[in-house]
């Protein structure tokens, strides 16, 4: 199974004045894609803690790092330069980062949407990358995502800007993404069950996750009130989608029988993955 950590970036994360949803949006879209998020770690926009966090991350060859955040024109955007102390490389104009930026600026101002298309130092700025790095284009903003290759692993930057994000992830990125997950599947199946007790149900949850290593199973608590009902979630990724669902079912079959045992019904099955 494809391994994968994430490093998020930002002054503005760290105090709380931005939600990180990129990184739980990027570890749906990995598992989807029958990967393993082992790691994500949050980072201010500081060059030193971005190049130890990335040069640790390296020694443990995971498949990809993504790091997201810090790609922009202002000054406080230090993750592509930071990445190139970390990799031994020097951070360069790239040609074909500078015609996405171009290009990118060129079709704003024909919108008005900003005041000109000129190509001012902040703007060429986000198309300095890292020697050898391929620029990806961004069909929602201006800095390109980059992707870099150290060794078995392949190391993408993303803008933290999740619309921008979100963009690249799902068009530019996508033959990477085939590179490394092929086929990979993930199944997530939820259980809803009549119990609003968690002390209840985690004997039966740990007798069968201990009994069904690969599925990950999981109660999921919530605050007590009158009448809540605990959901009990099964998921695996893989690359063979029937022995996926086999491993789930099985799961499934004997959890449902441990809680009828216990007197829990199952009131309601969600698929999802």
């Amino acid at each position: 199974m494809p391994s994968v950590e994430i490093i998020a970036i930002g002054n503005e994360l760290l105090l709380g004045d931005v939600l990180d949803t990129n990184t739980h949006w990027l570890c749906r879209q990995i598992s989807a894609l029958g990967g393993r998020v082992q790691r994500g770690a949050l980072i201010p926009d500081d060059p030193q803690a971005i190049a130890e966090t990335l040069q640790a991350a390296l020694q443990r060859e995971p498949d990809l790092i993504v790091l997201t955040g810090g790609l922009g024109p202002t000054s406080d955007d230090k993750t592509l330069a930071s990445v190139a102390t970390a990799l031994g490389r020097p951070l360069e104009l790239n040609q074909q980062a500078l015609a996405m930026v171009r290009a990118t600026y060129e079709r704003l101002a024909a919108r008005e949407l900003v005041h000109d298309a000129e190509l001012s130092e902040v703007r060429r700025k986000m198309a300095y990358l890292p020697r050898g790095a391929e620029p990806l284009h961004n069909p929602v903003g201006a800095a390109p995502g980059v992707l870099l290759r150290e060794g078995k692993t392949a190391v993408v930057c993303l803008p933290g800007v999740p619309p921008e994000m979100k963009g690249i992830f799902t068009t530019s990125l996508q033959p990477l993404l085939r590179e490394i997950f092929g086929g990979g599947v993930f199944l997530e199946r939820v259980l809803v069950t009549d119990c609003g007790d968690e002390s209840r149900l985690a004997p039966i949850v740990n007798r069968v996750a201990a009994a069904h290593p690969r599925v990950y199973v999981k109660s999921r608590a919530q605050a007590y009130r009158k009448g809540r009902r605990l959901r009990i979630t099964l998921s695996l990724s893989g690359t063979d989608p029937q022995a996926v669902k086999e491993a789930i079912d099985a799961a499934d079959r004997d959890l449902t029988a441990q809680l009828a045992a216990a007197g829990i019904a199952v009131l309601e099955r969600v698929e999802g993955g």
